[in-house]
């Protein structure tokens, strides 16, 4: 595997452990077993290697996504179920020490380079537009009302989710991806 790809996954997964300001260039490096010159042949500083990753997890996560939300052999709302399943299975795989990259990166906005911003705002705002997506599937399949702003509740799903994944890796436990999920979805049969 190419020592750039090699470089981003290992910073994939110590930033979703550890967060940004508190992982050093050493530590992806040393889990690579590159030196250091490497990491600056391939990025020009670790801002722009934050940049790249942000990018990179977008990306992967956005096909979660659309594999999930795009599942045709399931309702709208099974869908989205079903990706709520599969990200707690995750957090449970890795004994909630990984989080959202994203979410993580959020957190951390007060010490990040202000470049990150408008990134990470991209980010969540088309996972947004990809979950008001199957929310207007759930409208025409009537399960959910449909005078319903399916954009807002798209902003609050993202909003609740991240809070949730923030507070399961506090806890080490699965009970805040449910206890939020199941509000999500109880407020939308209300709807």
């Amino acid at each position: 595997m190419e020592t750039r790809e090699l470089l981003l996954r290992a910073g994939l997964e110590v930033l979703t452990e550890k967060g940004f300001s508190a992982t050093g260039i050493e530590e992806v490096l040393g889990r690579v077993g590159v030196p250091k010159g490497s990491f600056y042949h391939y990025f020009s500083s670790k801002e722009a290697f934050g940049l790249d990753l942000i990018e990179r997890y977008g990306v992967f996560f956005a096909r979660k996504l659309d594999r999930h939300l795009g599942n045709s052999s399931l309702a709208p709302l099974d869908r989205l179920r079903s990706f709520v399943a599969d990200a707690t299975d995750g957090m449970v795989r890795y004994e909630f020490r990984r989080g959202c990259l994203i979410g993580n990166l959020g957190q951390e906005m007060g010490a990040l380079p202000e470049s990150f911003r408008d990134r990470l705002k991209e980010t969540f705002e088309d996972w947004q537009v990809r979950l008001a997506a199957c929310l207007r599937e759930a409208q025409k399949a009537g399960e959910i009302a449909p005078d319903a702003d399916t954009e807002q509740l798209a902003a609050v799903f993202w909003i609740g989710w991240e809070g949730a994944v923030l507070r399961a890796k506090l806890e080490r436990s699965a009970k805040p991806l449910k206890v939020f999920a199941g509000f999500f979805f109880a407020g939308l049969a209300a709807g």
